[in-house]
């Protein structure tokens, strides 16, 4: 399926994604939070899509808001499709896992809520990945400060 095929798809789903192109190599499309799950389910579980493989998951700290970037692809179809959903509660910043539809989610998240603080609803094993569980802070945000590694100009 072409881009513009997808979009026309995907669109019907719901008047709130918007969608966008970035140099023609991906088609974003920008997710409500509370709409992540189903549209998440919706494109892996759409024969004409099957977006089957989840290549990349990534958390990033826009400075008022944060949020999570889902790269996939569709292996017999051979297309792609990235999602951006975001928050602005930096406090308590939480979205819904995707684990349960796309497996290598679960270990991705875990990196993220350790490195952004964003925890994922329903994920089956919530923790930190690769710092210890008295860490304080989250390493990935801008406004995170480390006197004693950090250094600052």
């Amino acid at each position: 399926m072409t881009h513009q095929e997808i979009q026309e798809l995907v669109s019907s789903w719901s008047e709130q994604l918007e969608f966008t192109e970035e140099a023609s190599a991906f088609l974003n499309v920008t997710v409500p939070k509370e709409l992540l799950f189903e549209i998440c389910t919706k494109l892996r579980e759409t024969p004409a899509l099957d977006f089957d493989y989840l290549f990349c998951l990534t958390g990033i700290d826009y400075g008022e808001k944060l949020g999570v970037i889902y790269h996939l692809e569709s292996i017999e179809n051979k297309h792609s499709i990235v999602l951006k959903v975001s928050t602005e509660d930096r406090e308590t910043p939480e979205l819904d896992t995707v684990s349960s539809i796309w497996r290598t989610a679960e270990f991705h998240e875990m990196e993220v809520y350790d490195f952004l603080g964003i925890t994922f609803k329903n994920h089956p094993n919530m923790k930190r990945l690769f710092l210890p569980p008295e860490w304080d802070g989250f390493p990935l945000r801008k406004d995170y400060i480390d006197e004693a590694n950090m250094v600052i100009k």
